[in-house]
């Protein structure tokens, strides 16, 4: 992130009083003006259905930011933030006050509202002149398939160029995942074995102990392939395995990054596990099943648990398989990269009673736990020949001792600075959902696991003769 404020423009949010707004977009933008990033002049519009006034909003920011910044709330900083924000009710005459109120000539507007209202809204912003000297960005899900993702791309083409549109997602604002270029880039011990001759496979884990939390609707029409998988899954991974951008250059990581997409090939639905959390515990709680949730049907066979490989068919990744999965209500909240490496051949160990060497990997820790742990082969002490795996660890905490930006923080900061690095392109996306297209496509079936589990049994056989680290 850069140290200087953004050039001056208005910020509008639609859907600004809504669950993402509070929780994440005003304590960021608030962020942003403690630490002096935020754009000296513009206002900060909500938009949306309820009806308030400016000072309902003030009142709803200011709670917002008191319950979710990071940095607390400082009355000083609020009391030069709270005059910039305003509001305006969705009705007829709307977009009219909202082409009085942003004056400015550039402007970031946040479509922070379901999907389904991305067309409409597109639509009344070109109509009323909002589209010139804007960058929008887009929340995912980008589309619910290949086609509807096109027809939502098409859309935005009309009013937009692809250079106004931000498509995000905030793992790529988290601080540990862009570690991960500086981490394979910046040491070149790593670098010289990020490929196949020396790793066996990867395994990358999205893993939450809760349930869907009251979005049974949202679910239901969603499910573990198109909430995890197709996007936030698939983007580390293409940082994982994309080769050295020529430069810094948005153009040339956003390149890299979408030759990784094409060397993907189709997900083959016979190496692919969908399951359902039934009645279980978490945490010594009885919790209830999918189908027992709110919203959800009782029939349901939604999966909330997704198990699959997948291959990078290039030149650095060619036989090295990809294990992904995400679920909910597993036994803990976990994102982690592991990088197995091939095993070492156990001839030198003839005669000593070692037969089997565990494969020495690399553990990307994303959250909670931010840390980077190699696991490795010592000797136990003794006079006896015996091998155990230890640990060498590095904790962000314990390093830096400081609490980083939050991912929407550097995000938004990027868009209103005009840097779309961190934002998914039109291409990438695209090819995303034609990877996963097969699986839509397949009337596979769904596995149940009782919650506090790790899946169904099916995803233990996907990765046999390996294993789940």
């Amino acid at each position: 992130m850069s140290f200087s404020p953004a050039a001056d423009q208005d910020i509008i949010i639609f859907g600004g009083t809504g669950d993402l707004a509070r929780r994440k977009l005003l304590p960021a933008l608030y962020n942003l003006a403690v630490a002096g990033l935020l754009p000296e002049r513009g206002s900060i519009i909500g938009y949306a259905r309820s009806a308030s006034t400016d000072e309902g909003f003030r009142e709803l920011a200011r709670a917002a930011v008191a319950a979710f910044s990071r940095t607390g709330l400082d009355e000083k900083v609020w009391a030069a933030l709270a005059p910039r924000l305003r509001f305006v009710t969705a009705e007829p005459h709307g977009y009219d006050e909202l082409q009085r109120l942003a004056t400015l000539r550039e402007r970031l507007i946040y479509l922070a509202t379901p999907a389904s209202g991305f067309s409409a809204i597109v639509g009344e912003l070109a109509g009323h002149g909002l589209t010139a000297g804007t960058r929008i960005i887009i929340e995912k899900p980008f589309g619910r398939d290949q086609a509807s993702a096109r027809a939502l791309d098409a859309t935005l083409h009309e009013s937009f160029e692809e250079s106004q549109i931000y498509r995000i997602d905030h793992y790529l604002g988290k601080e540990t995942v862009q570690n991960i270029l500086v981490f394979r880039f910046g040491n070149a011990a790593f670098e010289r074995i990020w490929h196949r001759d020396a790793i066996d496979h990867i395994q990358i884990t999205v893993a939450e102990a809760m349930g869907i939390e009251g979005r049974g609707a949202f679910y239901e029409e969603t499910g573990a392939l198109r909430d995890i998988i197709q996007n936030h899954a698939f983007q580390v991974l293409s940082l994982l395995t994309m080769e050295p951008p020529a430069s810094f250059d948005a153009g040339a990581f956003r390149d890299e990054k979408a030759k990784v997409f094409h060397a993907m090939k189709l997900l083959d639905p016979a190496r692919v596990v969908r399951g359902q959390y039934g009645r279980g515990r978490i945490d010594g709680q009885d919790v209830p099943g999918y189908c027992d949730e709110d919203q959800v049907a009782a029939d349901s066979t939604t999966e909330t648990f997704v198990a699959l490989e997948l291959a990078i068919d290039n030149w650095r990744w060619a036989g090295v398989p990809v294990y992904l999965r995400a679920g909910k209500r597993l036994p803990e909240r976990t994102v982690k990269i592991q990088i197995v490496f091939r095993e070492a051949p156990v001839v030198f160990f003839e005669g000593t009673g070692v037969h089997d060497l565990a494969p020495n990997y690399l553990t990307l820790a994303l959250q909670p736990d931010e840390s980077i742990t190699f696991t490795f082969i010592a000797k136990v002490p003794g006079p006896a020949v015996e091998v155990k795996p230890v640990q060498m660890r590095f904790s962000y905490d314990e390093a830096f001792m400081s609490q980083p930006a939050e991912a929407y923080e550097r995000l938004l900061h990027d868009a209103l600075d005009g840097d779309p690095t961190l934002f998914a392109r039109s291409d990438g996306v695209d090819r995303a959902w034609q990877v996963v297209q097969p699986i839509l496509d397949a009337d596979l079936p769904v596995s149940a696991y009782p919650a506090g589990t790790w899946g169904p049994a099916e995803a233990d056989a996907l990765i046999a003769p390996r294993r789940w680290l």
